[in-house]
């Protein structure tokens, strides 16, 4: 789940660039710390970590811009002050996979994630449930209980893949048809909203067992509002977070978070209660209730309605915007390194014969495929940082005791960009991944979908729509660039293309 966080491309030289790799920590702790242990010289507590004063840190949001930048942040602060330390909010930082895993690994039976306090609070005010993202304790374990069924494991996500390939099938013609004044190149302008409306009739089409018709030439009503209120949520959503309650109703912020969220889930509940309609008028014609996931957990699941609006709404955001945003910087990467993309078109073609479309199955047997993917998802995490709270006892991480109902704060970003963890950590290198004797990076130096029974819930719907599109797309079409601006805009990690055009030539 894509946290409200953004990614900012840097001016360097008069050209805009993506953010360098984080070289060694140098500080004071830097020795003791790069391990993620420290001697038990003595014993250390909370107040003995290197701290980030709030003033210190309002300065660097608000001054120094990082508001928009925050993933860039997570960089800044482990260069001063070493992979763990307390932020401005006095939460403890942890930027190292040995601490990372040290945390996680400490889990408790029912994992806390923070208190999600302005998610809830919309929910509290219009009426809708918590979803996997938003509930916590017993309840949650047993949501994600229910949640799981025909869905994370991965022999149930091979079911779904027929119907995925129908939907790249259409994305393909989409493509295609979109420019016919050229038989050798055509060009996409925002391949970011098309990678959105792709993912948006991929999701839909598993949990409401329905097509939208997003990839048609005229796109359904309020489908494009859903995609920018995504946008709109997540871009208010720093501001909404730290805007005091009595503030609200004098800054725009507030209003802009809540009307994004109000396209989100009027979007999702309209999509609902039309299944629920048509599961409702089976039942009173006594016609047996086949169907697949929305069906499922409302004929065979002690599911609420407004359980079912605050999860299904939560699936939907989290689908939509996890495959949109990696397909879009891994194709950005196959188009500025042609090496690596002739290297997949030869894996693709020599597995699967040209007239058979790749399955589930298939991609098994690719590994440079999967390897492009968790590459992608290295150098832009859909979530650049998350967060545990240990609720029920005082935990030591990296020799410090930290008391219970403290935030840690998980700095995925600042790990995978650190070429202590990540040789040349600047570079697209899908190689790093391959099972082919070499030493593999730390197993949590990247862990995109999460870790243990708080992972995502689609993990396994979200690559197999990856593999079975970038598949295809790469055995059919080869990506070119053509920058005919100098300035790019990367914003809460949707591209949006303002003279940033990708071409594409049929492979031949």
């Amino acid at each position: 789940m894509a946290a409200s966080l953004s990614w900012t491309l840097m001016r360097r030289h008069g050209c805009w660039l993506l953010p360098g790799p984080l070289t060694s920590v140098s500080c004071r702790e830097a020795g003791r710390l790069a391990s993620g242990t420290l001697t038990e010289d003595k014993h250390r507590t909370l107040q003995d970590l290197p701290k980030v004063h709030f003033l210190e840190f309002l300065y660097r949001v608000t001054c120094q811009g990082f508001y928009n930048r925050t993933h860039e942040l997570q960089i800044h602060e482990k260069q001063r002050l070493g992979p763990i330390y307390r932020d401005g909010m006095n939460q403890v930082c942890v930027s190292s996979p040995e601490l990372l895993e040290e945390v996680l690994r400490k889990e408790e039976k029912f994992p806390c994630r923070t208190d999600m306090a302005i998610w809830k609070e919309f929910r509290d005010m219009k009426g809708f449930g918590y979803g996997p993202f938003t509930e916590d304790g017993e309840k949650w374990y047993n949501l994600r209980v229910m949640l799981n069924k025909r869905m994370l494991h991965p022999k149930d996500s091979v079911q779904y893949g027929s119907v995925i390939n129908n939907v790249v099938t259409d994305f393909i013609k989409k493509i295609h048809n979109r420019d016919q004044s050229s038989t050798a190149e055509y060009l996409v302008p925002d391949i970011a909203n098309e990678f959105y409306l792709f993912s948006l009739e991929g999701i839909a089409a598993i949990l409401f067992e329905t097509r939208l018709g997003c990839l048609e030439e005229e796109i359904p009503a309020g489908t494009q509002e859903f995609i920018n209120s995504i946008a709109r949520m997540f871009s208010y959503s720093m501001a909404a977070h730290i805007t005091p309650k009595w503030a609200r109703r004098f800054l725009p912020h507030w209003e802009r978070y809540i009307a994004g969220w109000d396209g989100i889930f009027s979007f999702a509940k309209e999509l609902i209660d039309k299944k629920i309609e048509l599961i409702q008028q089976h039942v009173d014609t006594d016609q047996d209730m086949e169907g697949e996931y929305l069906t499922y957990l409302l004929s065979n699941v002690q599911m609420s309605t407004k359980d079912v609006y605050g999860s299904i709404t939560e699936l939907l955001l989290a689908g939509v915007d996890t495959t949109s945003n990696t397909l879009t910087w891994a194709l950005y990467q196959l188009s500025i390194n042609p090496r690596i993309q002739d290297r997949l078109y030869e894996e693709v073609s020599t597995t699967v014969p040209s007239d058979r479309i790749p399955t589930a199955a298939d991609v098994t047997h690719m590994p440079y495929l999967r390897a492009v993917i968790k590459e992608t998802l290295r150098m832009y995490p859909v979530v650049p940082v998350n967060a545990r709270v240990m609720t029920e006892k005082s935990v030591t991480i990296g020799g410090y005791e930290i008391p219970k109902n403290t935030t840690f704060v998980l700095c995925h970003y600042a790990i995978s960009q650190d070429t202590k963890n990540f040789s040349d950590s600047s570079t697209f290198n899908p190689d790093r991944w391959l099972r082919d004797g070499r030493e593999r990076p730390h197993p949590f130096s990247s862990i995109p979908f999460g870790f243990g029974v708080r992972g995502c819930v689609g993990r396994r719907i979200a690559e197999l729509e990856m593999y079975l599109l970038l598949s295809r797309v790469s055995r059919r079409i080869k990506v070119c660039i053509k920058v005919v601006s100098s300035l790019f805009l990367c914003k809460i990690l949707v591209i949006v293309s303002l003279g940033f055009f990708f071409f594409y030539h049929k492979v031949v």
